[in-house]
Protein backbone atom coordinates (compact mmCIF):
# COMPACT_ATOMS: atom_id res chain seq x y z
CA UNK A 1 0.00 0.00 0.00
CA UNK A 2 1.14 3.06 -0.47
CA UNK A 3 0.44 6.49 1.77
CA UNK A 4 -0.22 10.21 1.84
CA UNK A 5 2.35 10.67 4.42
CA UNK A 6 4.40 8.61 6.73
CA UNK A 7 6.07 10.04 9.87
CA UNK A 8 8.61 9.17 11.27
CA UNK A 9 9.32 9.53 15.12
CA UNK A 10 5.81 9.73 17.11
CA UNK A 11 6.98 11.50 20.35
CA UNK A 12 5.42 15.37 20.92
CA UNK A 13 5.65 16.23 17.60
CA UNK A 14 5.35 13.18 15.39
CA UNK A 15 2.48 12.38 16.92
CA UNK A 16 0.95 15.54 16.82
CA UNK A 17 1.33 15.17 13.05
CA UNK A 18 0.07 12.06 12.67
CA UNK A 19 -3.42 13.18 14.25
CA UNK A 20 -3.82 16.33 12.31
CA UNK A 21 -3.26 14.18 9.01
CA UNK A 22 -5.49 11.66 9.96
CA UNK A 23 -8.52 14.45 10.41
CA UNK A 24 -7.71 15.70 7.48
CA UNK A 25 -8.25 12.37 5.73
CA UNK A 26 -4.84 12.19 4.66
CA UNK A 27 -3.46 8.21 4.29
CA UNK A 28 -0.64 8.06 6.73
CA UNK A 29 1.24 5.67 8.60
CA UNK A 30 3.45 6.33 11.56
CA UNK A 31 6.49 4.72 12.82
CA UNK A 32 8.42 4.77 16.08
CA UNK A 33 11.20 2.06 17.34
CA UNK A 34 9.79 2.35 20.83
CA UNK A 35 6.59 2.32 22.87
CA UNK A 36 4.50 5.02 23.78
CA UNK A 37 6.05 6.50 27.19
CA UNK A 38 9.30 5.97 26.90
CA UNK A 39 12.16 7.70 28.26
CA UNK A 40 15.06 7.72 25.67
CA UNK A 41 14.09 10.71 24.18
CA UNK A 42 12.51 14.53 25.03
CA UNK A 43 8.68 14.05 25.28
CA UNK A 44 8.15 12.22 28.69
CA UNK A 45 8.67 13.11 32.61
CA UNK A 46 5.50 14.48 33.36
CA UNK A 47 4.95 17.76 33.13
CA UNK A 48 6.03 20.73 30.58
CA UNK A 49 5.37 24.68 30.75
CA UNK A 50 3.33 26.76 28.32
CA UNK A 51 3.46 30.28 28.69
CA UNK A 52 3.16 33.21 26.06
CA UNK A 53 5.36 36.07 27.11
CA UNK A 54 8.26 34.20 25.03
CA UNK A 55 11.90 35.37 26.53
CA UNK A 56 13.40 33.36 23.38
CA UNK A 57 11.67 35.52 20.84
CA UNK A 58 8.16 37.50 20.22
CA UNK A 59 7.70 35.85 17.25
CA UNK A 60 6.66 32.81 18.65
CA UNK A 61 3.87 34.52 20.17
CA UNK A 62 1.58 34.23 17.27
CA UNK A 63 2.16 30.28 17.38
CA UNK A 64 1.80 29.93 21.08
CA UNK A 65 -1.78 31.48 20.68
CA UNK A 66 -2.67 28.96 18.11
CA UNK A 67 -1.15 26.07 20.95
CA UNK A 68 -3.31 27.42 23.27
CA UNK A 69 -6.56 27.01 20.81
CA UNK A 70 -5.27 23.26 20.02
CA UNK A 71 -4.43 22.26 23.29
CA UNK A 72 -7.96 23.34 24.31
CA UNK A 73 -9.43 21.67 21.31
CA UNK A 74 -7.49 18.47 21.84
CA UNK A 75 -9.00 18.54 25.45
CA UNK A 76 -12.61 19.11 24.20
CA UNK A 77 -12.31 16.30 21.56
CA UNK A 78 -10.92 13.86 24.00
CA UNK A 79 -12.48 14.63 26.92
CA UNK A 80 -9.16 14.35 28.71
CA UNK A 81 -7.81 16.95 30.66
CA UNK A 82 -4.36 17.98 29.01
CA UNK A 83 -3.19 21.74 30.37
CA UNK A 84 -3.41 23.34 33.71
CA UNK A 85 -3.47 27.42 33.97
CA UNK A 86 -1.56 28.54 37.17
CA UNK A 87 0.04 31.25 35.98
CA UNK A 88 4.02 31.91 35.22
CA UNK A 89 6.56 33.85 37.68
CA UNK A 90 9.87 34.75 35.31
CA UNK A 91 12.26 35.89 38.15
CA UNK A 92 15.63 37.72 37.80
CA UNK A 93 17.39 40.60 37.62
CA UNK A 94 16.19 43.23 35.29
CA UNK A 95 18.62 42.84 32.89
CA UNK A 96 18.67 39.61 32.70
CA UNK A 97 17.78 37.59 29.29
CA UNK A 98 14.92 36.24 30.89
CA UNK A 99 13.13 38.98 31.99
CA UNK A 100 14.54 41.24 29.19
CA UNK A 101 13.21 38.98 26.70
CA UNK A 102 10.01 37.98 28.33
CA UNK A 103 8.99 41.59 28.73
CA UNK A 104 10.00 42.40 25.09
CA UNK A 105 7.77 39.61 23.65
CA UNK A 106 4.76 40.79 26.55
CA UNK A 107 4.97 44.19 25.49
CA UNK A 108 4.80 43.76 21.60
CA UNK A 109 1.85 41.39 22.14
CA UNK A 110 -0.10 43.17 24.39
CA UNK A 111 0.19 40.13 26.64
CA UNK A 112 -1.70 40.34 30.35
CA UNK A 113 1.52 40.99 33.06
CA UNK A 114 3.07 42.38 36.13
CA UNK A 115 6.20 43.35 36.93
CA UNK A 116 6.49 42.73 40.91
CA UNK A 117 9.93 43.44 42.74
CA UNK A 118 11.34 40.74 44.82
CA UNK A 119 9.18 41.75 48.08
CA UNK A 120 6.23 41.98 46.20
CA UNK A 121 7.02 38.24 44.43
CA UNK A 122 7.84 36.79 48.04
CA UNK A 123 4.95 38.24 50.10
CA UNK A 124 2.27 36.54 46.78
CA UNK A 125 4.44 33.45 46.59
CA UNK A 126 5.80 33.06 49.78
CA UNK A 127 8.40 29.79 49.06
CA UNK A 128 11.01 32.25 47.34
CA UNK A 129 13.47 33.69 48.93
CA UNK A 130 14.72 36.33 46.81
CA UNK A 131 17.76 38.88 46.27
CA UNK A 132 16.53 42.42 46.70
CA UNK A 133 17.69 43.34 43.48
CA UNK A 134 15.41 40.96 41.65
CA UNK A 135 12.02 41.42 40.12
CA UNK A 136 9.22 38.66 38.24
CA UNK A 137 7.43 39.05 35.60
CA UNK A 138 3.94 37.62 36.01
CA UNK A 139 1.70 36.40 33.23
CA UNK A 140 -1.86 34.57 34.39
CA UNK A 141 -1.69 32.46 30.99
CA UNK A 142 1.25 30.59 32.01
CA UNK A 143 0.59 27.03 33.22
CA UNK A 144 1.78 23.32 32.57
CA UNK A 145 1.30 20.27 30.29
CA UNK A 146 0.34 16.80 30.87
CA UNK A 147 3.61 15.24 29.04
CA UNK A 148 2.80 11.95 28.24
CA UNK A 149 -0.88 12.04 28.05
CA UNK A 150 -0.82 14.88 25.74
CA UNK A 151 1.45 12.53 23.47
CA UNK A 152 -0.76 9.29 23.92
CA UNK A 153 -4.23 11.93 23.35
CA UNK A 154 -2.93 12.76 19.37
CA UNK A 155 -1.71 8.56 19.03
CA UNK A 156 -5.36 7.53 20.38
CA UNK A 157 -7.01 10.04 18.26
CA UNK A 158 -4.89 9.73 15.56
CA UNK A 159 -5.52 6.13 14.99
CA UNK A 160 -9.50 6.54 15.81
CA UNK A 161 -9.15 8.41 12.62
CA UNK A 162 -7.79 6.40 10.25
CA UNK A 163 -3.99 6.24 10.96
CA UNK A 164 -2.17 3.50 10.23
CA UNK A 165 0.48 3.22 13.64
CA UNK A 166 3.42 1.05 14.17
CA UNK A 167 5.75 1.19 16.99
CA UNK A 168 8.70 -0.86 18.24
CA UNK A 169 9.58 -0.55 14.13
CA UNK A 170 12.54 0.53 13.80
CA UNK A 171 13.06 2.84 10.70
CA UNK A 172 16.53 2.23 8.60
CA UNK A 173 16.42 4.80 6.00
CA UNK A 174 13.86 7.23 4.27
CA UNK A 175 14.87 6.97 0.41
CA UNK A 176 13.92 10.10 -1.88
CA UNK A 177 12.96 8.68 -5.42
CA UNK A 178 10.65 9.87 -8.10
CA UNK A 179 8.03 11.96 -6.88
CA UNK A 180 7.54 10.14 -3.40
CA UNK A 181 9.94 8.59 -0.70
CA UNK A 182 10.34 5.05 0.76
CA UNK A 183 10.65 4.26 4.02
CA UNK A 184 12.91 1.06 5.18
CA UNK A 185 12.10 -0.56 8.42
CA UNK A 186 13.52 -3.73 10.26
CA UNK A 187 10.37 -4.82 8.91
CA UNK A 188 10.30 -4.28 5.26
CA UNK A 189 9.65 -1.29 3.14
CA UNK A 190 6.47 1.16 2.29
CA UNK A 191 5.94 4.06 -0.60
CA UNK A 192 5.04 7.56 0.55
CA UNK A 193 4.40 10.44 -1.56
CA UNK A 194 5.75 12.32 1.54
CA UNK A 195 7.73 11.90 4.67
CA UNK A 196 7.57 14.12 7.71
CA UNK A 197 10.58 13.25 10.01
CA UNK A 198 10.32 14.03 13.32
CA UNK A 199 12.65 11.10 15.07
CA UNK A 200 14.26 13.88 17.68
CA UNK A 201 17.88 13.22 18.61
CA UNK A 202 17.82 10.69 15.93
CA UNK A 203 16.80 12.97 13.55
CA UNK A 204 20.24 13.53 11.64
CA UNK A 205 20.61 9.67 11.76
CA UNK A 206 17.66 9.14 9.15
CA UNK A 207 18.54 12.63 7.55
CA UNK A 208 22.43 12.78 7.28
CA UNK A 209 22.54 15.59 4.39
CA UNK A 210 20.24 17.78 6.41
CA UNK A 211 22.50 20.79 6.08
CA UNK A 212 22.27 21.73 10.26
CA UNK A 213 24.14 21.51 12.89
CA UNK A 214 22.43 19.40 15.41
CA UNK A 215 24.07 17.98 18.40
CA UNK A 216 22.27 16.28 21.34
CA UNK A 217 22.44 16.91 25.08
CA UNK A 218 21.80 15.04 28.08
CA UNK A 219 19.41 17.07 30.59
CA UNK A 220 18.42 15.95 34.69
CA UNK A 221 15.44 17.02 35.99
CA UNK A 222 14.52 16.09 39.65
CA UNK A 223 11.23 15.79 42.11
CA UNK A 224 12.11 16.58 45.48
CA UNK A 225 10.23 16.94 49.15
CA UNK A 226 8.77 20.15 49.69
CA UNK A 227 8.95 20.81 53.56
CA UNK A 228 5.53 22.84 53.53
CA UNK A 229 3.21 21.55 50.69
CA UNK A 230 1.07 24.04 51.07
CA UNK A 231 3.65 26.45 49.69
CA UNK A 232 3.25 24.87 46.24
CA UNK A 233 0.12 23.83 45.72
CA UNK A 234 -1.83 25.07 42.07
CA UNK A 235 -3.31 28.24 43.61
CA UNK A 236 -0.65 29.56 45.91
CA UNK A 237 2.43 28.25 43.41
CA UNK A 238 2.30 28.91 39.52
CA UNK A 239 4.82 27.16 37.25
CA UNK A 240 8.19 29.45 37.12
CA UNK A 241 11.64 30.62 35.59
CA UNK A 242 14.80 32.17 37.38
CA UNK A 243 17.57 33.24 36.03
CA UNK A 244 20.62 33.21 38.20
CA UNK A 245 24.52 33.00 38.21
CA UNK A 246 23.69 29.65 38.07
CA UNK A 247 21.91 29.91 34.65
CA UNK A 248 18.13 29.56 34.35
CA UNK A 249 16.42 26.82 36.05
CA UNK A 250 12.51 26.04 35.60
CA UNK A 251 9.56 24.06 38.00
CA UNK A 252 6.24 23.66 38.50
CA UNK A 253 3.76 23.06 41.62
CA UNK A 254 2.80 20.06 43.19
CA UNK A 255 1.47 17.81 40.90
CA UNK A 256 0.37 13.82 41.36
CA UNK A 257 2.47 12.42 44.15
CA UNK A 258 6.06 13.03 42.77
CA UNK A 259 7.09 16.05 44.69
CA UNK A 260 8.29 19.48 43.17
CA UNK A 261 9.77 19.79 39.57
CA UNK A 262 13.03 21.40 39.23
CA UNK A 263 15.58 21.34 36.65
CA UNK A 264 18.40 23.48 34.87
CA UNK A 265 17.46 24.73 31.43
CA UNK A 266 20.56 23.01 29.38
CA UNK A 267 21.81 21.81 32.08
CA UNK A 268 25.38 21.18 31.93
CA UNK A 269 25.42 21.42 28.12
CA UNK A 270 26.96 17.48 28.18
CA UNK A 271 27.03 16.30 24.08
CA UNK A 272 25.50 13.24 23.69
CA UNK A 273 24.80 9.51 21.59
CA UNK A 274 21.47 9.17 22.02
CA UNK A 275 22.29 5.69 21.52
CA UNK A 276 25.13 5.25 24.27
CA UNK A 277 24.19 7.91 26.55
CA UNK A 278 24.07 7.53 30.28
CA UNK A 279 20.18 8.23 32.13
CA UNK A 280 21.05 7.71 35.26
CA UNK A 281 20.70 10.57 37.59
CA UNK A 282 24.60 11.37 39.47
CA UNK A 283 25.29 13.27 42.20
CA UNK A 284 26.70 15.55 40.23
CA UNK A 285 23.58 16.26 38.32
CA UNK A 286 21.39 16.72 41.22
CA UNK A 287 23.64 19.33 42.62
CA UNK A 288 23.48 21.32 39.66
CA UNK A 289 19.90 21.96 40.46
CA UNK A 290 19.91 21.82 44.17
CA UNK A 291 22.48 24.56 44.21
CA UNK A 292 19.61 26.76 42.96
CA UNK A 293 16.78 24.94 45.24
CA UNK A 294 19.09 25.56 48.30
CA UNK A 295 19.13 29.25 47.53
CA UNK A 296 15.94 30.39 45.81
CA UNK A 297 13.93 27.96 47.18
CA UNK A 298 14.64 26.53 50.26
CA UNK A 299 10.85 24.42 51.27
CA UNK A 300 11.36 22.48 47.90
CA UNK A 301 14.87 21.23 49.44
CA UNK A 302 13.62 18.55 50.82
CA UNK A 303 14.91 14.53 49.82
CA UNK A 304 14.99 13.32 46.54
CA UNK A 305 11.59 11.69 45.42
CA UNK A 306 12.55 10.90 41.47
CA UNK A 307 14.99 11.90 39.42
CA UNK A 308 14.83 11.26 35.44
CA UNK A 309 17.08 12.05 32.57
CA UNK A 310 15.99 13.47 28.90
CA UNK A 311 17.39 14.37 25.70
CA UNK A 312 17.76 18.29 23.96
CA UNK A 313 18.38 17.78 20.09
CA UNK A 314 19.85 21.36 19.92
CA UNK A 315 20.17 23.94 16.64
CA UNK A 316 22.70 26.43 16.28
CA UNK A 317 21.22 29.36 17.18
CA UNK A 318 18.20 27.79 19.84
CA UNK A 319 15.32 28.04 17.09
CA UNK A 320 13.71 24.95 15.22
CA UNK A 321 14.14 23.54 11.88
CA UNK A 322 11.59 23.00 9.95
CA UNK A 323 11.57 22.68 6.14
CA UNK A 324 12.49 20.53 3.52
CA UNK A 325 15.43 18.73 2.41
CA UNK A 326 17.60 20.53 0.10
CA UNK A 327 16.92 18.61 -3.36
CA UNK A 328 14.40 16.11 -1.56
CA UNK A 329 11.52 18.59 -1.29
CA UNK A 330 9.55 15.13 -0.49
CA UNK A 331 11.11 15.29 2.51
CA UNK A 332 10.09 17.13 6.10
CA UNK A 333 12.77 17.72 8.92
CA UNK A 334 11.13 18.80 11.85
CA UNK A 335 12.94 19.47 14.52
CA UNK A 336 10.97 22.17 16.73
CA UNK A 337 14.20 21.73 19.45
CA UNK A 338 16.45 23.12 21.93
CA UNK A 339 14.44 22.44 25.02
CA UNK A 340 11.48 24.51 24.45
CA UNK A 341 9.38 22.55 21.94
CA UNK A 342 7.11 20.64 23.19
CA UNK A 343 4.24 23.41 24.30
CA UNK A 344 4.28 23.96 20.35
CA UNK A 345 2.88 20.47 19.30
CA UNK A 346 -0.55 20.59 18.10
CA UNK A 347 0.46 24.21 15.98
CA UNK A 348 3.51 22.28 14.80
CA UNK A 349 1.35 19.10 13.46
CA UNK A 350 -0.82 21.64 12.19
CA UNK A 351 1.87 23.15 10.54
CA UNK A 352 3.40 20.16 9.32
CA UNK A 353 0.49 18.79 7.85
CA UNK A 354 -0.21 22.40 5.93
CA UNK A 355 3.09 21.57 4.04
CA UNK A 356 2.64 18.23 3.15
CA UNK A 357 -0.82 18.47 2.16
CA UNK A 358 -1.16 21.64 0.43
CA UNK A 359 3.21 23.37 0.52
CA UNK A 360 2.36 26.20 2.31
CA UNK A 361 1.20 27.35 5.79
CA UNK A 362 -0.53 30.37 7.34
CA UNK A 363 1.36 29.54 10.66
CA UNK A 364 4.76 31.89 10.12
CA UNK A 365 7.46 29.41 10.27
CA UNK A 366 10.63 31.63 8.73
CA UNK A 367 12.42 31.76 11.43
CA UNK A 368 12.53 28.15 10.94
CA UNK A 369 13.66 27.69 7.54
CA UNK A 370 17.47 26.83 6.92
CA UNK A 371 18.37 29.19 5.11
CA UNK A 372 18.98 31.16 8.01
CA UNK A 373 21.60 29.26 9.39
CA UNK A 374 25.53 29.54 7.46
CA UNK A 375 25.81 27.68 4.57
CA UNK A 376 22.21 27.61 3.83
Amino acid sequence: MTFDVAVIGLGAMGSAALYHLARRKARVVGFDRFQPGHERGSSHGSTRIIRLGYFEHPSYVPLLRRAYELWRELEAASGRRLMTITGIAEIGHPESALVRGTLASSRLHDLPHEVLDAGELMRRYPAFHLPNDFVGVVQPDGGFLEAEPGVQTHLDLARAAGANIHHNRRVLAVEPGGNGVRIVTDDGAIDAGTAIVAAGPWIKTLLPDLPVDLHVTRQAVLWTQSQNDALFRPGSFPVFMIETGHGIHYGFPLHGADGVKIAKHHHSGEIVDPETCHRQVTADDEKIVRDVISQYLPAANGKLLNAKTCLYTMSPDEHFVIDRLPGSPQIIAASPCSGHGFKFAPVIGETLTDLAMTGATANDISRFRLTRLPGN
